[in-house]
C-alpha cells in the first residue's frame, strides 16, 4: 500500500535575496534528509537503480557537494562520494550533512555581496557566490528528486 503525504509547500524567507536562496536550500536539505527517516539501515543502503544509487548515497555525496562548494573543501574522487563507508552509519551519515549545511549557513551568513567569487578550491578563478547558491539549490533539487522515487521504491512512501 502506497502511504502518501501532502507535500510541503515552498518556505518562508526574508525579504532579501540571500535569504531566499538559502531558504530554498535548507527547504530542499530538509526534503532529501527526510528520505531517509524511517528507514532501517539495510534499506537507506539498498541501490533502487542499475547505476547503484541509494538514499544514503545521495546524502552523502551533498554532503561533498557542500563542503566543496560553500566551505571551499577540494574533493579527491567525486564517484566516492556517491557511497557511504561500510563503517559509517546512516545516523552519522546524517549527523555530518547537517552539520555541514550549519556550517555552509554560517559561512554564506557573511556573505554580503553576491556578485563576488564563491569559494572553489584549487581554482584561479570562481563563479559568483550568487551563481554557487544557485547552482546548490539546482544540485540539491535534482538528487532530492532521485531520492523521492528511491524512496517509493523502497517502502511506497511518498511525499515529504
Amino acid at each position: 500500500m502506497t502511504r502518501r503525504r501532502r507535500d510541503a509547500g515552498p518556505p518562508a524567507t526574508g525579504p532579501g535575496e540571500r535569504e531566499v536562496l538559502v531558504g530554498f536550500l535548507d527547504y530542499l536539505r530538509t526534503s532529501i534528509a527526510t528520505k531517509a527517516e524511517g528507514l532501517p539501515e539495510e534499506l537507506v543502503r539498498q541501490p533502487g537503480v542499475p547505476s547503484g544509487t541509494t538514499v544514503l548515497g545521495l546524502i552523502k555525496h551533498l554532503t561533498a557537494v557542500e563542503r566543496h562548494w560553500l566551505l571551499g573543501q577540494p574533493v579527491r574522487n567525486w564517484p566516492a562520494t556517491f557511497r557511504a563507508r561500510a563503517d559509517e552509519t546512516a545516523a552519522e551519515v546524517l549527523a555530518a550533512y547537517y552539520e555541514t549545511s550549519a556550517e555552509a549557513n554560517t559561512a554564506v551568513a557573511t556573505w554580503d555581496d553576491l556578485e563576488a567569487p564563491g569559494p572553489r578550491p584549487g581554482r584561479s578563478s570562481a563563479p559568483s557566490r550568487r551563481w554557487t547558491l544557485v547552482h546548490l539549490i539546482e544540485e540539491t533539487a535534482r538528487h532530492a528528486g532521485h531520492a523521492d522515487i528511491l524512496r517509493e521504491q523502497l517502502d511506497g512512501r511518498t511525499g515529504r
